[in-house]
């Protein structure tokens, strides 16, 4: 997906006008209705202030990368368990892998 569509999926997701991410980015709104029809690129100043706007990593934005399908918070979560005590760590895995091993037999069958 385009970093435009991915700013217009955001908004969109956030409810909000072309005109309301301009003012939390002082990205103008000429340029937010650029991005999102994909004749401009933003830079590197206006995708990080778009990015903060939403709360997503310029990974997540532009759509690259090792963390271009997390978000800020899941990222920070994933940070937030590596310092964790190997046995806190391990007991975590084990609990998410479960949950992902009962919903995917869930859907399965469902």
């Amino acid at each position: 997906m385009s970093t435009g569509k991915i700013i217009e999926v955001l908004r969109k997701k956030e409810h909000w006008s072309q005109g309301e991410l301009a003012d939390k980015t002082n990205v103008s709104r000429v340029m937010i209705g650029k991005y999102e029809r994909s004749e401009a690129v933003p830079s590197i100043e206006a995708a990080k202030s778009i990015a903060d706007a939403f709360g997503v990593s310029l990974d997540y934005l532009v759509g690259e990368g090792v963390n271009a399908s997390f978000d800020k918070k899941t990222v920070q979560r994933l940070q937030d368990i590596q310092n964790l005590d190997t046995e806190t760590q391990k007991m975590l895995f084990r609990l998410i892998d479960t949950i992902i091993r009962d919903t995917k037999a869930k859907n399965a069958y469902a």
